[in-house]
């Protein structure tokens, strides 16, 4: 009997070859995430320093230049936040979607191998049926010999 060669195995392979860029994209995703994360938790680290510099410059003689200076300070923060709380979401979103199309190259390559599978069986049942077949001729062969 010949050996099992599955038809689709280079549409398999290639299959494999995509999750595993799809895998590699949703941890590209998911750090630049972090990182945009991690750039607006120091922004709003920033501001609350300038806000305790106003709380001090505020409590102490009175600067007005140097009120001015920190309350200019935190309206360029706030600014700042606003623009890294949009990175922050657009990353998001880039992490959802690489979510997604992980989870549609999981799907497809497991299809792929549920028909392996499936042509597995198949090409064993038939080696099974073939086998069985070639063992009836023997013994037919062998009866007819004897007698």
């Amino acid at each position: 009997m010949k050996k099992f060669a599955f038809s689709l195995q280079s549409v398999l392979n290639l299959q494999y070859k995509i999750e595993d860029q799809e895998k590699q994209a949703f941890r590209e995703a998911s750090m630049k995430l972090t990182e945009e994360e991690d750039k607006l938790r120091e922004l709003i680290t920033q501001m609350e320093g300038y806000e305790n510099d106003l709380k001090e410059a505020l409590s102490g003689t009175l600067d007005v230049m140097e009120v001015n200076n920190i309350k200019h300070s935190i309206d360029v923060m706030k600014s700042r936040i606003r623009t890294q709380m949009i990175a922050v979401h657009v990353a998001e979103k880039n992490v959802e979607a690489a979510r997604i199309r992980l989870t549609e190259a999981v799907v497809n390559r497991k299809t792929y191998e549920k028909m392996r599978e499936k042509a597995f069986e198949e090409y064993r049942k038939e080696a099974e049926a073939e086998e069985g077949k070639e063992i009836d001729e023997l013994v037919s062969f062998r009866h007819a010999v004897s007698e």
